[in-house]
């Protein structure tokens, strides 16, 4: 398809031309950097641009190889994220057509049925014809991709199970009059809600790596300037795109080198019983907040190109890993994300961010 076209029908705002919500574009970076994070959770009022913000993460998603006319985006080489069939392929040494793709970004509309999220069998053909005839879906074309759930809140509380038990598992199983058939399903989830319309069960957020909060800009002059940069996207959108051009494509190598850095970085023994101190202090279930800040940690010192991680990149993301895993407590007015670095001062011996 010619992407020229594309951008034609259908323009995207560039992610470098978004004024303000410095805590969810952050949170989506370090997802696009180290997938294993978890997923973010974006909650906030309407018309803050969260779905805007998200679609434009697309233009700046690296390419990854895939086998050429799978539905699955087969990863080549690694067999956790094949498909049976290139599997197969594999075991007759068969040769493989191997092509460079730009990572997709699968929306999840809100009507969506569990045959169109999972995928469905052809009883008749498999009785018949004696295969399994599967049709892929949506979570098959998410693989190795990002899956965008709008208004997560207000998706089927069974959706969000079958949806949150693919993220953690990887995989995909579909079963029907006894067939079973599985396939990777390994993707960046990203739900976005208006807390008004309702708050997501507990141990459903518990199960996103990153909850980012967004709220309505107050300063006056950047809600004029954010005004200014929508009207100019909507007069003209490939000049504007061009505009952005350079600073987008410094953000996607900046993205592409991180990828590449996050292998070598290591967090200190002291850091890491410091994060895990915290979570114990503030009574977080389990061990997700751990596992998440210490990725998340490491994800960010990649972005900004180090290997050694410091107190504050701890700190930049600890809140984003934490606040909707504490407890909640009716009586209690201030913002989670507030307790959770008030522990980290404490914990780290640091009286005020300015300190670090």
């Amino acid at each position: 398809m010619d992407n020229n076209l594309f951008e034609e029908k259908r323009p995207v705002f560039p992610f470098t031309a978004i004024v303000g919500q410095e805590e969810m574009k952050l949170a989506l970076l370090l997802n696009v950097i180290d997938p294993k994070i978890g997923g973010v959770m974006i909650m906030g009022d309407r018309g803050t641009g969260k779905s805007t913000t998200v679609r434009a993460l697309v233009d700046l998603l690296p390419e990854i190889q895939v086998v050429a006319n799978d539905p699955f985006n087969s990863h080549p080489y690694d067999p956790e994220l094949m498909s049976d069939e290139v599997r197969k392929q594999i075991k007759e040494n068969k040769n493989l057509e191997i092509v460079n793709t730009k990572i997709s970004m699968v929306d999840l509309p809100l009507g969506a049925t569990e045959d169109r999220v999972c995928g469905t069998i052809d009883i008749e053909k498999a009785l018949t014809e004696g295969i399994k005839a599967f049709e892929p879906g949506l979570l098959a074309k998410a693989n190795r991709g990002i899956l965008y759930v709008d208004e997560v809140n207000l998706l089927d509380d069974h959706l969000v199970d079958v949806l949150l038990d693919s993220a953690a598992s990887g995989w995909n199983t579909v079963e029907r009059e006894g067939i079973s058939i599985s396939h990777p399903a390994r993707f960046i989830l990203i739900g976005s809600g208006n807390p008004e319309e309702g708050e997501l069960r507990p141990q459903l957020l518990d199960r996103f790596g990153m909850h980012a909060q967004v709220g309505t800009v107050k300063d006056a002059e950047l809600r004029v300037k954010i005004v200014e940069q929508r009207a100019a996207f909507d007069q003209n959108p490939q000049n504007f795109r061009n505009s952005y051009k350079n600073a987008q494509d410094n953000l996607c190598f900046q993205i592409n080198e991180a990828r590449k850095l996050l292998s070598q970085i290591q967090i200190p023994y002291d850091l890491r019983v410091n994060i895990s101190r915290i979570c114990a202090e503030l009574n977080v279930d389990g061990l997700r907040g751990d596992i998440v800040t210490n990725r998340a940690a490491k994800a960010l010192a990649a972005l900004r190109g180090r290997t050694e991680i410091t107190p504050k990149d701890i700190m930049t993301v600890i809140p984003l890993c934490l606040r909707h895993r504490l407890r909640k407590d009716p009586l209690e007015s201030i913002d989670s994300g507030l307790l959770v670095l008030e522990k980290f001062s404490q914990v780290f011996g640091y009286t005020s961010k300015a300190s670090i």
